[in-house]
């Protein structure tokens, strides 16, 4: 029999319950009692949820308060000694490291005032981890049992579950040092961690777990030989009779650069991703040895679109063939932590579009139905199987997702759309003539924050309990209390703070053709952050005007110069669940071309300083090096061109990326005549040095939008000084790391002010000395 396999499932529940209760809790709403009871609820529901779907082996430990591999840092006693510190309830020491704390002293605590760790994106994913940071001293120690915990407690429910680990080698290579310790590699740490994870190995097989899901994706990287070499160093350590059989997971890429790093380890089987690289199965075959089991990851864990079950059960009766029935699960081919958690409440989704998408619960019956068809034949599966064939031939024959004339339009494309009409040093002369804009210019990256308000009155819109006036004349006056707060604090160049926009993709995304909307379909980005992403469904087009009334009305009641705000074609592309029959080369150019309309039309509108942000075009890049990422980086760069391009010299171009390790030859190649890039939480000195000769000008981000913490006027001085000691001050711009559109009003004034008044610090000593 071929068993089904889930390697991870969303833990933020159907009606967001955990955002609720987390946001509560750092409100002091909820006791901490509370926040552990609506954890454990939401832990019962999804095991349940797996085992009457028929799922054969269901994962534990893949639920986390705030981010599964900082749960690991904690487990590990990886906590930097700044948190350690303070002896906070280890629950508040997680929200410490991924969200950061500053609270009074009370007569029975002590003040805390701490920054969080460096936050970056998961692989090629928009989810977000928390990077473990390794200090000098740090002793690695079992702090807590999580994960035999939550095994114990799924085992008392009667349902037996595989624990998830993030594995030693990944754990060790994501990370970083600290900053006491720069010059730690942190893979040197290993036989120092294996001893530690051996315990916890030994624990979960007391407990009765008969296998362990022991998760390596960083073997889909382009690893150093050190790397490479731990793997038999830290397999043949932890495999032993004292531990759980232990299942070696990857997804998201090819491990076939690394397969050797996987042959010969005395695992129980490998899982790899053969929805992204269906064509590595001969050689991770060949690796196996006679007995270890292989796990075909083909019911995609990454996008909503239904498994086309002929192509699935074909690529698994292949693997069957090579190496035997009982030698292979059918499984996800990674976390379903990426997509939304059921299609079940979806009501207002076209019934024929509705038809083409699975979600999370609906992935669940996917993988069962494969596993059930390459065992007992299709036959057995044939409702199921011809109700699957409909929806496939259905969607590749319907008009909704072509469009004739957006595909002309495509095809005339040349290369002198995407250049500008001057080079940067022309640009910038013709700017600093129209705009006026100081020395050591202020600006904030886009969105302010959402009050209550904004929210509901959003909502009496949608449901048209309001008129469209009513709503627009309410977004105006949300426009007037932004624009007058800009000018109070002092900052030069404003934004409207987009009052009118629920997400940034989203909004785009209901004002073009081609897209759908889901009401529930959130997705985890980073602790309590939930997106809910569009779905391209069709070619892509702008049928009017998106953002230039708000902009336009904006500018009309401030002398200062108004941003005009829009997200990039890349990031519309990556924050969306793209389409899976046309190349994302082929959508990104066709948001680029909307996109490139509404550029132009802000500028005619009077909106000389237009920002395109595109935080995701890192993420997209493929995840090794070669002519697969050449290409994309040619592809994604003349996107944004083509989109940025169509305006007169003195029409200033931003740009914002935030949370990735970027590429500073990437950046430069938009030829943004401006771009702020996340900053706050780089502790490395050589990330400054890598931007010193970047041409153009930049805004690194000086405080961490994503933390109520407000820095002191000192530290954004400080910030400032040590920048300046390695890029020119006639470049650099002062800005936040993100928008704020999380963050509350009294914090958003207190750390502008801060950071405004230390702008202005520095313009009067270097206009002095000038």
């Amino acid at each position: 029999m071929v068993q089904s396999a889930v390697l991870g499932f969303p833990r933020i529940g159907a009606q967001r319950e955990l955002k609720k209760v987390t946001e509560a809790y750092w409100s002091g709403k909820a006791t901490v009692e509370e926040l552990f009871k609506v954890g454990k609820e939401l832990r019962e529901k999804n095991w349940k949820l797996q085992k009457d779907a028929g799922v054969d082996i269901i994962p534990s430990n893949d639920f986390s308060f705030y981010d599964q591999v900082l749960d690991h840092s904690l487990l590990f006693n990886v906590i930097p000694e700044r948190y350690s510190k303070y002896n906070l309830p280890a629950i508040d020491t997680l929200f410490a490291m991924g969200r950061g704390l500053q609270r009074p002293a009370t007569e029975s605590s002590p003040a805390v005032d701490v920054t969080a760790l460096e936050m970056v994106k998961w692989f090629d994913s928009n989810y977000h981890y928390v990077r473990p940071t390794f200090s000098k001293n740090v002793e690695f120690k079992l702090n807590s049992t999580k994960p035999v915990d939550e095994f114990l407690e799924a085992k008392a429910l009667g349902i037996n579950t595989r624990p998830v680990l993030v594995g030693p080698v990944s754990y060790l290579y994501l990370g970083k040092a600290d900053k006491d310790n720069l010059e730690l590699e942190p893979i040197t740490l290993l036989e120092k961690l294996l001893p530690v994870y051996a315990e916890l190995l030994a624990k979960l097989k007391e407990a009765g777990a008969e296998t362990v899901q022991i998760d390596e994706p960083i073997l889909v990287l382009d690893l150093p030989v050190e790397v490479q070499s731990a793997y038999k160093v830290a397999y043949e350590y932890l495999v032993s009779e004292a531990a759980p059989k232990l299942f070696l997971t990857t997804y998201f890429g090819d491990v076939r650069p690394n397969i050797q790093s996987i042959k010969g380890l005395p695992v129980a089987g490998v899982h790899a991703d053969f929805v992204r690289v269906p064509e590595q199965l001969d050689e991770i075959v060949a690796a196996l040895s006679p007995s270890q089991i292989l796990s075909v990851g083909i019911v995609n864990g990454r996008n909503i679109w239904k498994a086309n079950f002929a192509k699935a059960i074909e690529f698994v009766s292949s693997a069957i063939a090579k190496v035997g029935a009982e030698r292979v699960i059918v499984a996800t081919s990674s976390s379903l932590l990426h997509t939304p958690v059921t299609l079940a409440s979806e009501k207002k989704i076209p019934a024929e579009i509705k038809d083409w998408f699975s979600f999370a619960t609906e992935k669940l019956a996917e993988v069962v139905t494969i596993a059930k068809a390459v065992t007992d034949g299709p036959e057995s599966v044939a409702g199921e199987f011809a109700a699957n064939a409909k929806s496939i031939s259905a969607r590749e024959t319907s008009s909704i997702t072509n469009d004739t004339a957006v595909r002309e339009r495509v095809g005339k494309i040349t290369e002198d759309q995407a250049r500008r009409k001057s080079p940067f040093g022309v640009r910038l002369a013709a700017q600093k003539k129209a705009l006026g804009i100081p020395l050591f210019p202020t600006t904030t990256i886009g969105s302010f924050p959402q009050t209550k308000d904004i929210r509901i009155f959003r909502n009496k819109f949608t449901k048209g309990e309001i008129t469209a006036e009513e709503y627009e004349k309410f977004i105006e006056k949300e426009i007037e209390t932004v624009v007058k707060f800009q000018e109070e604090v002092g900052l030069d160049v404003l934004v409207h703070g987009e009052p009118e926009r629920n997400d940034m993709v989203q909004y785009f995304g209901e004002k073009l053709n081609g897209f759908v909307f889901t009401t529930n379909g959130w997705v985890q980005s980073y602790g309590s952050r939930y997106v809910r992403p569009p779905i391209i469904v069709g070619d892509v087009s702008r049928p009017g005007p998106m953002t230039v009334k708000e902009s336009k009305f904006a500018q009309s009641i401030t002398k200062k110069p108004m941003k005009g705000m829009l997200t990039g074609p890349v990031t519309c592309l990556r924050w969306s669940f793209p389409r899976d029959d046309i190349s994302s080369k082929l959508q990104a150019q066709q948001l680029a071309l909307a996109l490139r309309d509404e550029v132009q039309d802000l500028e005619a509108a009077g909106v000389y300083v237009i920002q395109v942000d595109e935080p995701a075009i890192r993420e997209g890049l493929p995840l090794r090096a070669g002519a697969e990422r050449d290409d994309y980086v040619n592809w994604a760069v003349e996107s944004f061109r083509l989109a940025t391009s169509g305006v007169d010299d003195s029409t200033q171009i931003h740009s914002h990326f935030c949370y990735s390790d970027l590429d500073p030859n990437h950046i430069k190649a938009l030829d943004a005549d401006v771009v702020s890039i996340e900053f706050s939480k780089k502790d490395d000195p050589n990330y400054i040095q890598e931007f010193s000769e970047y041409p153009n000008h930049i805004g690194l981000g000086l405080f961490d939008i994503h933390s109520p913490r407000v820095p002191a006027k000192d530290e954004f001085v400080s910030r400032i000084a040590d920048i300046l000691k390695v890029y020119p001050q006639e470049n650099l711009w002062v800005n936040p790391d993100c928008g704020l559109k999380t963050r509350g009003w009294t914090e958003t004034r207190a750390s502008l002010q801060n950071m405004v008044d230390a702008a202005k610090e520095f313009r009067a000593k270097y206009v002095a000395t000038a």
